[in-house]
């Protein structure tokens, strides 16, 4: 019997409480789709790299994200619509609003050209990730069939905001 809440699949692969259990173990989405990757033996090196759907800012719905962060009109708002996969399954499609005047270059250069997630990207930062909303199922924002539904903020250790995530984890997570 699936621990309160989980959901098994007909495979006999992982419950969401098994899954939510390793994200809120973990100070990165990436990082903890990196231990979930090697847990569920999706790849032989359980590496999660990000394809870029989308990269340009609509700016009415980074209004939200830009008063979050606490940026001014003058500063700069980096934004991602990315997929995270894992031996080429799809675990996640996210969201995040970031303000790059608070990476290294180096950072905002391998954001731009790499294939690398925001989280690994930024780790050198310490940040720490504060979680605002999560839900099961798909949230405002999230594409159908997803299984659970993250809204976090990412900040530096001074406090200051670093970035705003949406999280859409699929389905895929619970196979196998």
């Amino acid at each position: 019997m699936p621990p309160r809440g989980g959901r098994a699949d007909k495979s006999g692969g992982a419950t969401l409480d098994e899954f939510e259990h390793v994200l809120a173990a973990n100070s990165s989405a990436t990082a903890a789709l990196e231990q979930w990757c090697a847990r569920k033996g999706l790849a032989e090196a359980a590496q999660v790299r990000a394809t870029v759907l989308a990269d340009h800012l609509d700016p009415v719905t980074s209004l939200p994200a830009r008063q979050a962060l606490g940026l001014g009109p003058q500063d700069r708002l980096g934004f991602r619509h990315v997929q995270l996969e894992c031996g080429g399954v799809i675990l996640s499609e996210a969201y995040n609003w970031y303000a790059p005047d608070l990476l290294t270059a180096e950072m905002n250069r391998t954001l731009e050209a790499s294939r690398t997630p925001f989280g690994k990207v930024a780790a050198p930062l310490g940040y720490v990730r504060e979680p605002i909303d999560s839900r099961r199922g798909s949230a405002g924002g999230c594409p159908p069939g997803v299984v659970l539904s993250n809204r976090a903020m990412l900040r530096l250790p001074d406090g200051r905001p670093l970035a705003l995530l949406v999280e859409c984890y699929t389905a895929a997570n619970l196979g196998r």
